[in-house]
């Protein structure tokens, strides 16, 4: 950490598909904050019934149910209607509406803390200079990398083993880990977890909603 940087030590855990790119973001915030042996990870995913369609506010649950005190913030309180054609969204969104819709509509009473709200990037570096980190749900294909050569391709920020064309889609949702920044070049640095060669790659785009912030 300096006056102007700080990198907070976060270790990078790939994700073993490509749907989990939030459950390894999960496992990277508690490995920082303290261990979860992989079978307790593991019972919890399953007690909360997690498949390969897992949301924002799944992954506020799951760290309710494992003991880490958060807030996740979101502009949409419930399933924003507007993504429902997208190609992204498409295959899951009918059968998961009610689900997701029921999750945020009870997640007071079970004591996930949820706001609706916008956090800016000042608010998250205050958030990294007390030594937290947030899991942050990102455009993948408005990322844009400072270690690749420019122009930086889609493909760069895709799981290892999946096929690129490098075509964009119109959306393509990814979460990472914001663990840290630096103020005079602007750029924030992250723990991207479709790489495990990378301990944090930089980028100077203005992230947008974050998903779930702390601790």
């Amino acid at each position: 950490m300096t006056e102007d940087a700080i990198l907070l030590n976060v270790p990078v855990i790939r994700q073993l598909y490509h749907w989990d790119c939030g459950l390894a973001c999960s496992r990277m915030v508690l490995k920082y904050l303290h261990p979860v042996i992989d079978e307790e990870f593991q019972r919890a995913c399953w007690e909360l019934q997690l498949t390969e369609s897992v949301w924002t506010i799944d992954l506020a649950y799951l760290m309710s149910h494992l003991g880490v005190k958060h807030c996740f913030c979101t502009q949409t309180l419930g399933v924003d209607k507007g993504f429902k054609n997208q190609s992204f969204y498409k295959k899951h969104f009918d059968t998961e509406e009610d689900r997701v819709n029921r999750l945020f509509l009870k997640a007071e009473s079970k004591g996930v803390v949820v706001k609706k709200c916008s956090v800016t990037v000042q608010e998250i570096q205050s958030h990294l200079e007390q030594g937290h980190v947030a899991i942050v749900l990102v455009n993948a294909v408005v990322l844009m990398c400072e270690s690749c050569s420019s122009p930086v391709k889609y493909c760069c920020f895709l799981p290892a083993g999946q096929k690129c064309f490098c075509r964009k889609p119109e959306y393509q949702g990814h979460f990472v880990v914001v663990c840290g920044f630096n103020r005079t070049s602007g750029c924030i640095f992250y723990n991207n977890p479709a790489y495990n060669d990378r301990e944090a790659t930089s980028t100077k785009v203005q992230i947008p909603q974050p998903a779930t912030l702390g601790p």
